[in-house]
């Protein structure tokens, strides 16, 4: 990839969604971030370049401060986090001169609305039953949601007819489905640029706060059927990148089609905190450069109150780390992990770094203040493999690089871990 970074335009970047975004670029030596967003919200505290008070979608004056805006900037790609979001953005592309990052129009469209979901998958795969008036209804409860929606939100329970008349004339945009008691999964997919779906993994949706899980988990149990649904939403229409759909069982532990939608969802933090980085894929796969998948097999499970803290069932004695573009990055030291590797001297860990540094090495240690971190230094040339120098059995690997990860992953069979995914280490 060109030494350039690309300039990413994250919009709206203080949404859960953009908050996951920015989590999964922060540490990439090939993106820079700028945030955008019509609300001041978190995404002021944590995008250092920042644009806020841009018009709502909807303004009259949207199209031409959001087109100045990617123009002035040199923006090499947007970032959408929100559905509505996303097509309206497809709708000005034409004027945007730049890549948006997702699928296209005419699958944004489908995925927007439940009932075109519904009536287009209905003969391919498992969906809700549709009353599309409240005499059809021959069981009660049933279940109401906005046609165009997305999580849990506007959703309500109806015991009886009165309930759902009430319900429709307060809300016409309103959905009514057969009652699914079972539980509630999301799974999370990534199709590349050729149309090969690489990847597809389901979580179970624990706790739900304002339509998010704030406690997911992988859910290894369903993962067959559900990759069987994937593969046919995955063919019958066309996706790229980040995606997800939710399923619900019924009474009888079928999986139902809840919804689909076109971009990354915000606990998918669980799957890139083993290895899977959505939004990095993503914007590989926009500009055409081949991407691959590793993915750590520990169990993980993901709790959220307002952030984000980790259960991690591995055990290691030692951590061999890189230096370049990992601990420094950017002529800065990372304090995120710098922080975990002081959590590792607390617990009497091996840290051994391991390095193709092309400068003096003490020198550089000792200009950014790490000299006195480290157990062990080991010192490669370009051409020599890290794999061959790890030596103790219970490590790990943390390192930017993909390639050096694969292949220390291949030869060894040991975590290996990008700096973006350091948060799950972190236990203090």
């Amino acid at each position: 990839m060109a030494e350039n970074k690309l300039k990413v335009l994250v919009f709206p970047c203080g949404s859960e969604i953009g908050l996951e975004v920015f989590r999964s670029l922060k540490y990439s030596r090939h993106i820079e971030l700028i945030g955008a967003s019509s609300v001041d919200d978190h995404g002021k505290f944590v995008f250092e370049k920042y644009f806020g008070h841009l018009p709502y979608i909807g303004s009259p004056e949207f199209e031409k401060v959001f087109i100045d805006l990617v123009q002035s900037e040199g923006i090499d790609a947007v970032y959408p986090t929100m559905d509505e979001v996303i097509t309206r953005l497809h709708a000005i592309s034409g004027n945007l001169n730049c890549k948006i990052i997702g699928s296209p129009i005419e699958t944004n469209l489908l995925a927007l609305s439940k009932s075109k979901t519904y009536n287009f998958f209905e003969r391919k795969i498992r969906v809700p039953k549709l009353f599309s008036s409240f005499n059809e209804i021959d069981r009660y409860p049933v279940f109401s949601k906005p046609d165009i929606g997305y999580g849990s939100r506007g959703t309500k329970l109806l015991e009886n007819q009165e309930e759902v008349i009430k319900r429709l004339k307060k809300n016409p945009n309103t959905i009514i489905t057969e009652y699914l008691p079972g539980d509630e999964f999301t799974v999370d997919c990534f199709t590349d640029r050729s149309g090969k779906l690489l990847f597809s993994a389901p979580r179970k949706r624990g706790r739900i706060q304002k339509g998010i899980s704030v406690n997911t988990s992988p859910a290894p149990e369903i993962v067959h059927p559900v990759r069987e649904m994937a593969e046919v939403i995955n063919r019958e229409i066309k996706l790229r990148g980040a995606w997800f759909f939710q399923v619900k069982e019924d009474e009888n532990k079928n999986l139902t089609l809840l919804e689909i939608a076109t971009r990354l969802g915000g606990s998918s933090a669980l799957y890139r905190t083993k290895g899977v980085n959505f939004a990095l894929m993503s914007i590989f796969d926009a500009f055409d450069f081949p991407v691959s998948i590793i993915e750590n097999d520990h169990y993980l499970e993901m709790d959220r109150a307002l952030d984000q803290r980790y259960y991690l069932d591995i055990t290691y004695d030692a951590v061999y780390v890189d230096l370049d573009d990992c601990l420094i990055l950017d002529q800065k030291v990372n304090p995120v992990l710098t922080g975990f590797l002081y959590q590792c001297l607390n617990q009497k860990k091996r840290i051994i770094l391991l390095t193709k540094h092309e400068k003096d090495l003490h020198e550089t240690l000792r200009q950014f203040r790490l000299s006195g971190i480290f157990d062990e230094y080991i010192h490669l040339k370009k051409e020599e493999s890290k794999a061959d120098y790890i030596k103790v059995e219970k490590s790990i690997f943390i390192d930017d690089s993909f390639a050096e990860r694969k292949n220390v992953a291949e030869k060894l069979g040991i975590p290996v871990f990008a700096p973006d995914a350091l948060p799950a280490l972190i236990n203090d």
